[in-house]
């Protein structure tokens, strides 16, 4: 099995819909640092579990200085965050989504919990 990550920092807003009082709610931004990690049994024809490039622009296209809320139809809470950008990888099975300084939200496929990196 091959191991790859892919560390990024992004900037984007956001605003939380929650079910308690929280300054979240009000309209707030952050620079976020997202590592992607990726693993392939075999590398593709590059050579590669996958392109780092292709990593960064699926999550920077549609996430770096954004408004969160205009892009997405879920809660943009780190931790769906962190999901879907697992999701938009076929290589990628752990997110670690930094929003800030001390809090991270970490996002694992399914059979995944005891994978390398």
């Amino acid at each position: 099995m091959y191991y790859v990550s892919k560390r990024m920092e992004i900037a984007f807003a956001h605003k939380l819909s929650l079910d308690y009082e929280s300054r979240c709610t009000r309209l707030h931004g952050h620079n976020a640092t997202v590592t992607v990690f990726c693993c392939s049994r075999q590398l593709d024809s590059n050579g590669m579990v996958v392109d780092f490039k292709h990593i960064k622009e699926a999550v920077a296209s549609r996430l770096d200085h954004g408004y969160a809320n205009d892009v997405f139809s879920f809660n943009p809470t780190a931790e769906n965050l962190a999901k879907w950008i697992c999701d938009q990888i076929p290589e990628c099975y752990k997110v670690m989504f930094q929003e800030s300084e001390g809090n991270t939200a970490v996002y694992v496929k399914d059979g995944f919990e005891d994978a390398a990196l």
